[in-house]
């Protein structure tokens, strides 16, 4: 079932986007079916849980850290994840920086997204498009060495409106064809807007999203 609808996400994605895999509560045997079906892209948003999943998986999959991540966790995840999807703050970008350039002999460079606010709840992280303009004007990631910012991600609303839904998604893809021009024009490897869930990533795709993070579409409902 696992490897079917992998292979149905795919077909729908098109190549238009990558699909990640959001594997968080799930076992690895799980992992490995997914794994078996030629997905190497996995989403978790615990680090402990995965940091413990790097150590027993094979070791050309390509973990991204979706979730809200705390200072104090970085170091724990810099010296493996392919992508931190999540960074709301300043500081956690310095924080993402120091612990890479400690993490090998002559640091590594650690690829994230800054995470956009784009929903109406109150409850999301996330800079406002106003917030992260002004972070990029700052200039202050320039002087980041073991960073890179690779492009933006967002959440929409949890709501049933579809209309509001792409809505959200649009202002997120408008905002980042705006970034990508004002600060990043010369640079190819910023490209990535990561958006849409099961419920919506059909959505995020019409709306210009290259990463989806699909989790119980895949794997069912999360084991607690």
């Amino acid at each position: 079932m696992i490897q079917e609808t992998i292979r149905s996400i795919e077909q729908e994605l098109g190549g238009a986007a990558r699909l990640v895999a959001v594997s968080k509560y799930h076992p690895k045997e799980a992992i490995e079916e997914a794994y078996a079906a030629g997905q190497r892209i996995f989403g978790e948003s615990h680090v402990q849980e995965l940091t413990a999943k790097h150590a027993v998986l094979p070791s050309d999959i390509e973990w991204h850290f979706i979730g809200h991540l705390q200072t104090n966790k970085v170091k724990a995840l810099v010296p493996f994840v392919a992508l931190i999807h999540a960074v709301d703050s300043e500081r956690l970008l310095r924080e993402i920086d120091k612990q890479a350039a400690k993490c090998q002999e002559g640091g590594r460079v650690v690829d994230v997204l800054l995470q956009l606010h784009v929903a109406q709840e109150e409850t999301k992280y996330g800079f406002t498009t106003e917030e992260c303009d002004a972070l990029l004007q700052s200039g202050v990631w320039k002087e980041l060495k073991h960073v890179r910012i690779v492009g933006l991600m967002c959440m929409a609303s949890n709501v049933d409106d579809e209309k509001q839904i792409a809505s959200e998604f649009a202002t997120a893809h408008k905002f980042f064809k705006q970034v990508k021009e004002t600060y990043f024009a010369v640079e190819e490897s910023f490209r990535e807007l990561s958006m849409g869930m099961s419920d919506d990533y059909p959505i995020a795709l019409r709306e210009g999203a290259t990463l989806v993070r699909v989790g119980s579409k895949i794997f069912g409902q999360r084991i607690y």
